[in-house]
């Protein structure tokens, strides 16, 4: 049942077995008891992203499950999955024998070789002590307050704790309030263990003064752990906000890790809380705004630390990751609420415009598609041109990541389109390129030459270096499938001296790799693997998912 402690207890035998599992010991909530609760694809892509931070991951579920396990194919690492719906969603996520599997639930299910221990409410004696050592004062009261809280770990607690905190609040008067509650939530459609812990939480809610009841509100906005973005949904400093944090923590409104520094409501009270923010609409959407304001300066924020490159990329897609459930929340309100409320529209707007870097990395191509399909439809309420023009170019993008690379070129084109008429050169020459790639993923190489050309002229004129070295390289890549080699490589080369010159990594060892090629065609075959070979060691070094191309490059070249 839910409160009755199994998130503390699985937490406590982690902590004992942590010795038995050095490799790695994961934690992560499955919200099986939310509406929307996590997929085992996106929790495979937790554990494999722990080893592989900037890997771009398989769509298909098969090859998804297979990383999984290969990532912890011969570790001694300890899982626990915490608030499982149910055995279809965590079955897939069983690791490799080595490993072990901790799983708490609502619900009893059974899957093989899975040990299961059912957990029911305290002792009266094991919830009087619970009371008396958070608050001895609760005394001769302790029996009447531990029935009334259901013998519940979480209920006791929440009593306990607004005891402590409020002096001025005898056990007797406290006990009279949770009496009341617990009357008025039987006429609630919940189990008895629910109505136990609401009752208790009614009363602690009942002691905050107004300031704090709504501060503690607005914290229903956040669907997942979060740590000072609490001052931004507040619009208070962030010494404030701590200060208010540490009110509400010790009344147990809140949790705190303090491990990983986050807070998080229990879902049991983030239920409440929202049912208590939702009798203003007004307070709700106000909360929700500043929410997704927060969040998506946040995407923005790390979108900028990917393009520092290097440790960077790494530092910025963890900072998505940390987030991704607060992000995705708040983007999927403005969309929800884009055409009655301007603000979200002028959000959404954003969202689609300033990430894409890091969503190209997390998100499925389809997903980017519609979240840039949700900006495509801000643009318009608002009548943002250069946004359109954006979207447009990035689902390009998207589609040619799915392989359909007519449809791709129409987007390109209409992106083109939009740059020319509103004067975005830098635009322009982006476009441009990606239609010289398109065209040379269809074999057009001549076409793609001249579309390239025209990009090298915009970016060379507009100071884009790092343009410039991609416009060079894709130049190289067209003579290569001409069979002009000489040409290739003269391209190769000055493109790799530029990313040289301005630390641009990717592009190097992305022109390592193609130049390798190009040596293959001319029979040189140790010129070819010396090239592939510096290209896959910077792979590896920025951790680039086309470190795997280079390895099957490799392999063909060397037959190992």
């Amino acid at each position: 049942m839910g409160g009755v402690g199994k998130t503390a207890l699985a937490l406590k035998l982690a902590e004992e077995l942590k010795p038995r599992y050095p490799d790695a010991q994961f934690y992560l909530d499955l919200r099986g008891a939310s509406g929307e609760p996590l997929s085992a694809t996106r929790a495979m892509e937790h554990i494999i992203r722990a080893y592989h931070p900037t890997a771009k991951l398989p769509d298909e579920p098969a090859a998804l499950s297979a990383l999984f396990h290969s990532a912890l194919e011969g570790k001694r690492a300890l899982l626990l999955w915490d608030n499982v719906k149910d055995a279809a969603q965590v079955a897939p996520l069983r690791p490799p024998a080595t490993c072990l599997m901790l799983v708490t639930s609502r619900r009893h299910f059974a899957i093989q070789g899975l040990h299961s221990i059912g957990l029911d409410q305290m002792t009266e004696k094991e919830a009087c002590e619970l009371l008396l050592k958070i608050e001895p004062r609760i005394g001769g009261e302790a029996k009447r307050i531990a029935k009334l809280c259901g013998y519940l770990p979480l209920a006791l607690e929440l009593a306990a704790s607004a005891l402590k905190v409020r002096k001025g609040v005898s056990p007797p008067e406290f006990a009279l309030r949770l009496s009341d509650s617990e009357r008025r939530t039987k006429l609630l459609d919940k189990t008895d263990s629910e109505r136990k812990i609401e009752a208790s939480r009614q009363s602690s809610y009942g002691l905050l003064d107004e300031v704090q009841r709504k501060l503690w509100r607005a914290l229903a906005v956040f669907p997942e752990t979060f740590d000072y973005p609490a001052a931004a949904v507040w619009q208070a400093k962030d010494d404030e906000a701590r200060d208010a944090l540490d009110d509400l923590v010790a009344y147990s409104l809140v949790e705190y890790d303090e491990s990983k520094g986050r807070y998080r409501l229990h879902d049991l009270a983030s239920d409440f809380a929202e049912a208590m923010l939702g009798e203003d609409e007004g307070e709700r959407d106000e909360a929700k705004l500043r929410h997704a304001a927060h969040f998506q300066q946040l995407l923005s924020d790390a979108n900028d630390l990917y393009w520092g490159g290097g440790n960077k990329v790494v530092e910025a897609l963890a900072m998505f990751d940390r987030e991704r459930i607060n992000t995705e929340t708040g983007q999927r309100w403005c969309a929800e609420k884009m055409d009655s409320n301007l603000a979200a529209a002028r959000l959404a707007k954003v969202y689609a415009a300033r990430g894409i870097s890091i969503l190209g990395l997390r998100l499925h191509p389809r997903e980017r598609i519609e979240w840039l399909n949700v900006g495509m439809r801000a643009c318009h309420k608002l009548d943002g041109r250069s946004g359109e023009g954006v979207a447009l170019g990035y689902l390009g993008q998207s589609y040619a990541d799915l392989g359909e690379t007519r449809r791709a070129i129409e987007f390109y084109e209409q992106a083109l389109v939009i740059a020319r008429e509103i004067g975005d050169r830098r635009g322009e020459g982006a476009w441009l390129g990606y239609l010289g790639r398109a065209y040379a993923d269809l074999g057009e190489a001549r076409k793609a030459i001249g579309f390239h050309e025209q990009a090298l002229v915009i970016d060379r004129e507009i100071g884009d270096r790092r343009g410039e070295g991609a416009d060079l390289g894709n130049l190289g890549r067209a003579y290569s499938d001409l069979d002009e080699t000489s040409k290739a490589i003269e391209y190769y080369e000055q493109s790799i001296e530029l990313a040289r010159e301005i630390g641009y990594r990717y592009l190097e060892a992305n022109n390592l790799l193609g130049w390798g090629d190009t040596l293959v065609k001319l029979g040189e075959a140790d010129r070819a693997i010396e090239m592939i070979e510096a290209a896959l060691s910077i792979y590896e070094q920025i951790e680039s998912p086309r470190a795997e191309t280079a390895r099957k490059r490799l392999a063909e070249l060397t037959g190992e």
